[in-house]
């Protein structure tokens, strides 16, 4: 989960938002963690513990309803995997100097490659799990050499001078929303840690996927953060690079590689997740790794269409973050279902803070409306 949360719009996003907010931005990141957090911890129990897909859990809990989740999920998954695309194709102009159209091909055809071997979800937990480890050592590398005003970091983390609702609602987005908080729930069905016996297993998988996430979010936060307070300008076609080249080549590199690494596992976290929601259909079950190339594919041919890749990461977050709210809300229900978790209690608090998380997602969605369009229109 973490590394799909951890993609190219993920470092985007950061990267914009930090420039406009400065310090202020570690309020945005406080509350997103906690109400990710509580989202997560909500979701992936009732997965397990009902040892079903979110599809089959919604239209258990109302005929046709699942059907209506998976058309958002795939669309959003759809959306992300573009943005996705485009992120490595900024990583590897930045890396080898390839023009986007080419690295753009050669990204979707690195991650098509990981589902052409027999083993495909094995080989692909291992090479998200060695990505995710190369980020983080690369990340704080450069965010341990960078000059960082900790004390303002702390005073606005719970004082904020001023608040983006576009921003938190973007972060959790970005980290849980759409397609992402089932991406490890269905991982943890597919290796069988199901059932009210290996809920610790579950919570642990939940939190140790928040913390890694956040520790990104946070490493890359001091390093724009010092970059902007310096008074450097980033540039709205690419913010996070131009916050890494303030490094010097070194920064450059730590950069593109990171972006690559983000964008790839993003990819083969988005796909495979949309298509999960798909297995229900036999023909999309007996073929299932052909679906993923094939969905990858199509998010490569319509980014070369598109184009804009800066734009489209962090439309990517905001759309994701509009979908939580529903999302977030079939599990709630289905966990007060006795047909679907049996005799399984749930935590009141959990479901209380769960009931909060989706009053203020939907809430901040509906207010970022305005400045999530005009995104298009910058």
């Amino acid at each position: 989960m973490a590394t799909s949360a951890v993609g190219p719009g993920f470092l985007t996003q950061s990267a914009q938002f930090t420039q406009e907010l400065k310090s202020a931005f570690a309020c945005a990141i406080l509350i997103a963690t906690l109400a990710s957090l509580i989202a997560q911890l909500n979701v992936w129990r009732v997965l397990a513990v009902a040892n079903q897909r979110g599809q089959e859990i919604a239209s258990t809990l109302l005929p046709g309803l699942g059907a209506f989740l998976t058309f958002l999920i795939c669309l959003g998954g759809l959306v992300f995997n573009i943005g996705n695309v485009g992120g490595v194709a900024l990583g590897l102009k930045v890396l080898v100097g390839l023009n986007l159209e080419t690295g753009a091909g050669l990204g979707a055809c690195l991650a098509i490659g990981v589902f052409l071997f027999k083993r495909a979800t094995a080989f692909m937990d291992k090479l998200t799990q060695i990505l995710g480890i190369f980020m983080i050592l690369l990340m704080g590398l450069v965010a341990f050499s960078a000059k960082v005003p900790l004390a303002q970091v702390a005073k606005e983390a719970l004082h904020p001078s001023h608040f983006s609702m576009v921003a938190v609602l973007t972060l959790i987005g970005g980290t849980v929303g759409g397609y992402i908080i089932f991406s490890g729930g269905h991982r943890l069905l597919d290796a069988e840690v199901v059932g009210p016996k290996r809920l610790k297993e579950v919570d642990l998988a939940a939190y140790l996927g928040i913390f890694v996430a956040t520790l990104v979010r946070g490493l890359l936060f001091l390093v724009i953060l010092s970059v902007v307070e310096s008074g450097a300008k980033l540039q709205p076609s690419n913010p996070a690079l131009s916050a890494f080249e303030s490094f010097g080549e070194w920064g450059r590199f730590v950069f593109g590689a990171v972006f690559v690494a983000a964008s790839l596992t993003s990819i083969i976290g988005a796909a495979y997740t949309s298509v999960s929601f798909l297995r229900n259909f036999s023909w999309v079950r007996r073929r299932e790794n052909t679906w993923v190339i094939g969905f990858i594919g199509v998010s490569a041919l319509i980014f070369l269409g598109v184009g804009k890749p800066a734009t489209l990461l962090i439309a990517a977050g905001a759309l994701n973050g509009l979908i939580l709210p529903l999302t977030l809300a079939v599990m709630l229900l289905a966990a007060k279902s006795p047909k679907i978790v049996g005799s399984y209690k749930h935590p009141l608090i959990l479901s209380l803070l769960g009931w909060v998380v989706v009053a203020l997602s939907a809430y901040l969605g509906v207010l970022s409306l305005k400045p999530f369009l005009s995104l298009w229109t910058a």
